[in-house]
């Protein structure tokens, strides 16, 4: 795979509403871009924007560096627990002579009587020491650690994006159809509540993916139905990470006409 000669030098990887916002920005400020999602779904989520195109499908490290040949900047706007695809971002780019830009999502404070751990082992480890049912909101990369979990498959529930991949992870893992749900967010508050209400969890679980992911809404939720939380803490970010104000500004500087 090699990009087009004329591939635009400004490249998105866009996995998230951040990056979504930044693309829409883009096209709006002329500024064409080449963005990319890892899925087809999250293309569709991109949706048609004027001199954005969007390229859907997983890139691996040499296909990365063959991809971004051309480009003068490269925006990564991945998920804050992305850690693995950003570290090839960075390395394609340096790769390719491009600039490396981190939109980074804002981190916020979490409200007294959160339980906040590590990693998502940690978070499983807790829950085996921790009776009582549990929501599992944290995907359906990492699994393994609910599953050697004393009673997991009665205990815990997990909702993942409604895709046949993401379902057959849960079911392979040895969660049973009833306790797999499948659905695209944002979440309310009210519907996280009634999420929480119906299978009587007494915990939720879920990563510390700021405002944008929908992390204040599950907080709220379970303070309302008496469950406590136990929140994923984000990698750090580094030196350098920027807002997506702070990108704007730096594209506009470097394509403003």
């Amino acid at each position: 795979m090699t990009a087009p000669a004329s591939a635009p030098a400004l490249r998105i990887f866009a996995g998230t509403t951040e990056g979504r916002l930044l693309c829409e920005w883009a096209s709006g400020a002329g500024i064409p871009a080449r963005a990319y999602a890892a899925t087809e779904y999250g293309g569709e989520l991109l949706g048609e924007l004027p001199g954005i195109e969007v390229h859907a499908g997983r890139l691996d490290e040499a296909d990365m560096e063959r991809e971004l040949s051309g480009a003068r900047i490269v925006v990564d706007a991945t998920h804050p627990f992305a850690t693995l695809v950003s570290g090839n971002i960075r390395a394609a780019s340096l790769a390719v002579g491009a600039r490396c830009l981190r939109l980074a999502r804002p981190a916020e404070a979490l409200p007294k009587g959160v339980v906040s751990v590590a990693s998502i082992a940690c978070a499983a480890r807790f829950l085996s020491e921790n009776p009582g049912r549990a929501l599992l909101t944290t995907g359906s990369k990492e699994l393994a650690p609910y599953t050697r979990v004393a009673d997991f498959a009665e205990r815990f529930f997990v909702r993942v994006l409604p895709l046949p991949g993401a379902i057959t992870k849960c079911i392979d893992a040895g969660f049973s159809p009833s306790h797999v749900i499948g659905m695209q967010g944002p979440f309310t508050r009210e519907l996280n509540e009634a999420m929480l209400r119906q299978v009587g969890a007494q915990w939720l679980v879920t990563k510390d993916s700021g405002t944008v992911g929908g992390t204040a809404e599950k907080l709220a939720a379970a303070r309302d139905v008496g469950a406590r939380c136990i929140v994923v803490a984000r990698p750090a970010e580094g030196g350098g990470a920027l807002s997506l104000r702070e990108v704007e500004d730096a594209l506009l500087r470097e394509f403003a006409r």
